[in-house]
C-alpha cells in the first residue's frame, strides 16, 4: 500500500455505518482501528477536539497500528474556542505532551477555528508562537483551518508561510476553498463524497485527486485548485495527507482505498 510520500486516509474510524460497508461482518469494534489502519494510511482524529485523551489511550492506538501509519489529530476545542488564544500555552502544552505518546505514529496536529469565531489577528499571530516546534524529541507539524471567510486573506496566508504551518485544502463549498502551499507538507480533506456512487467520488474525479496528489508531492501546484496568493510557492518535494472526511461519510472508506489503488498503480 506504499504510495511514497502520499498519505490517504480518513476522519476517525468508529462509525456504525462502516460495520455494513467496510468493516467485515463480526469485527468486534475493539479491532476497527487495527483492520482500518491496514487499509488506508492515515487517520485524522476527531474526538481530540472534544477532550484530551488519557496517554494511555495515546500509547494503545499507537500500537495498533503498522509500521508507516500516522493519526493526524484535532486540538481540543477548548483551546480553539478561547476568548485569548495567546493566553492558552498551558492547554496547549497539556495537549501536545499527551498526544507525543503516539511517538513516530504523530502526524499533522490540526488547529481548527470554526466559522463565526471571532479571531484578532494580532492575538492570532501570538498563539501561533505558542505551537511548539517538537515534544519528545518528535519534530511536529502544524495544520491551521480557519472557516471565518473574512479572516482567510493575503496577510493569513504570509503569516502561516513565514511559520511553516499548513492551511487546509477543503475540497467543499460550505468552507473557505484555497490551495496555496504554505508549508513543506500538504493537508487536503475532501469533502464531496456521495452515497449514490459505492466510492463516494467517480473513478475520473479520484484519477484528478491522484494527479494533484503526485503534483504536490513532486513540489509543483495544481492549476485548476484556486489560491489566494497567485504567487508560486518554493518548488520541492512534499509530503501530502489526503483525508475523505464528512459529506456521505459511509462512502468515505471506499473512497480512500480507491485512490490509494489509483496511487499505487
Amino acid at each position: 500500500m506504499s504510495t511514497g510520500n502520499i498519505r490517504v486516509g480518513i476522519g476517525g474510524w468508529t462509525y456504525a455505518p462502516w460495520r455494513d460497508n467496510f468493516y467485515p461482518k463480526g469485527l468486534v469494534q475493539r479491532r476497527e482501528l487495527e483492520y482500518a489502519s491496514r487499509h488506508v494510511t492515515a487517520i485524522e482524529v476527531n474526538g481530540t477536539y472534544y477532550g484530551t485523551q488519557r496517554p494511555a489511550t495515546y500509547a494503545k492506538w499507537r500500537d495498533e497500528v503498522p509500521d508507516g501509519f500516522v493519526f493526524s489529530a484535532k486540538a481540543p476545542k477548548r483551546i480553539m474556542q478561547s476568548r485569548t488564544l495567546a493566553k492558552t500555552g498551558p492547554q496547549v502544552d497539556d495537549f501536545v505532551g499527551g498526544i507525543a505518546t503516539l511517538g513516530d505514529r504523530l502526524g499533522p496536529l490540526v488547529w481548527q477555528f470554526d466559522a463565526g469565531t471571532r479571531i484578532d489577528r494580532d492575538d492570532f499571530a501570538a498563539f501561533l508562537e505558542l505551537l511548539p516546534r517538537e515534544a519528545d524529541g518528535i519534530a511536529l507539524r502544524h495544520v491551521l483551518d480557519v472557516r471565518d471567510r473574512a479572516f482567510v486573506d493575503a496577510g493569513y496566508i504570509a503569516l502561516a508561510r513565514s511559520r511553516g504551518y499548513a492551511t487546509v485544502f477543503t475540497d467543499s463549498a460550505e468552507h473557505p476553498s484555497f490551495a496555496d502551499l504554505t508549508a513543506d507538507f500538504v493537508y487536503a480533506r475532501l469533502m464531496r463524497a456521495r452515497s449514490a456512487i459505492d466510492t463516494g467520488y467517480s473513478v475520473a474525479e479520484l484519477e484528478q485527486w491522484a494527479q494533484r496528489a503526485q503534483a504536490w508531492a513532486a513540489g509543483n501546484e495544481p492549476g485548476d485548485l484556486p489560491r489566494i496568493d497567485p504567487a508560486p510557492a518554493p518548488r520541492r518535494p512534499r509530503e501530502v495527507f489526503v483525508f475523505f472526511i464528512a459529506a456521505d461519510k459511509e462512502r468515505n472508506p471506499a473512497a480512500a482505498m480507491a485512490l490509494l489503488r489509483i496511487l499505487g498503480g
